[in-house]
């Protein structure tokens, strides 16, 4: 019988998180389960049997102490899974983005989305701090327990959004473009160790993040799958699965998308 691994999740609360820590857990792993909530944590850990470590990614000193606690209660820490995230959330910037759709659909000039010359220094920070910031963060700190032993797996939630225009969400987009080109760097610097960084690229999947928005804004998204859908939670956490295997033993630095033919 193979060894059971001990798996980080961060963001494992709700939506993407949770059904990543009850795939992995399906497969035996000990899975730590990290929530800014400890709640959340909890009640996923309780669930499947893992442990919770409630603790905020953007928080260089609690991520450190969090992934350094693991190593010490299991003596190693096997797969990363940064997941954790925020949405944007600026409900007049998609108003006037879905009443230009509508004004293209029909001929009409488009008014100005000023999503980005109405965007805090607050909000910037905050997007940039939580999703890139937090993915060096852990990833810095996973790597100073995986290199010694010369094995792992890091896997990083990236997005469509950071590879392709999604006009309205700047900061987003930005900080998932960063993930992206974060990811196939020490992806080839720890290659030649044995340590396998890759990242998944989703499109849009229905879960608690986009449940502000409105039926229209959920209709003009699911048309733009290929698919007729947006994806499930479940989906992706099986592309998840696949990266942290050995069924993945060549893949480094790179970026697989999911994203039901989004387009």
């Amino acid at each position: 019988m193979s060894e059971q691994r001990i798996v980080l999740v961060t963001g494992g609360g709700s939506g993407f998180g949770a059904a990543i820590c009850r795939r992995l857990a399906s497969d035996g792993d000990l899975v730590v389960v990290n929530d800014r909530g400890a709640d959340a944590a909890e009640a996923v850990a309780r669930e499947i049997g893992g442990e919770s470590a409630p603790f905020d990614v953007s928080d260089s000193a609690a991520v450190n102490v969090a992934v350094d606690s693991v190593v010490a209660r299991h003596g190693r820490l096997d797969v990363l899974v940064n997941n954790a995230g925020i949405a944007p959330n600026r409900p007049e910037v998609s108003a006037r983005g879905l009443a230009n759709g509508m004004r293209r659909m029909n001929g009409e000039p488009i008014e100005a989305l000023a999503a980005t010359s109405t965007l805090s220094d607050e909000a910037w920070d905050r997007m940039i701090r939580v999703h890139l910031y937090g993915t060096f963060y852990c990833t810095r700190a996973a790597l100073r327990h995986m290199e010694p032993v010369r094995r792992g797996a890091i896997v990083n939630l990236a997005s469509i959004a950071g590879l392709q225009s999604i006009p309205g969400a700047p900061d987003y987009s930005a900080a998932k473009g960063g993930i992206v080109t974060f990811t196939k760097s020490v992806g080839g610097e720890v290659a030649g160790l044995g340590i396998r960084v890759n990242a998944i690229a989703p499109a849009y999947f229905d879960t608690p993040l986009l449940h502000t928005m409105t039926d229209e804004q959920r209709a003009m998204l699911t048309m733009r799958h290929a698919s007729g859908r947006m994806g499930h939670a479940e989906e992706l956490a099986e592309m998840v699965a696949w990266l942290a295997s050995s069924a993945a033993s060549f893949c480094y630095g790179e970026v697989h998308t999911i994203s039901g033919g989004y387009s």
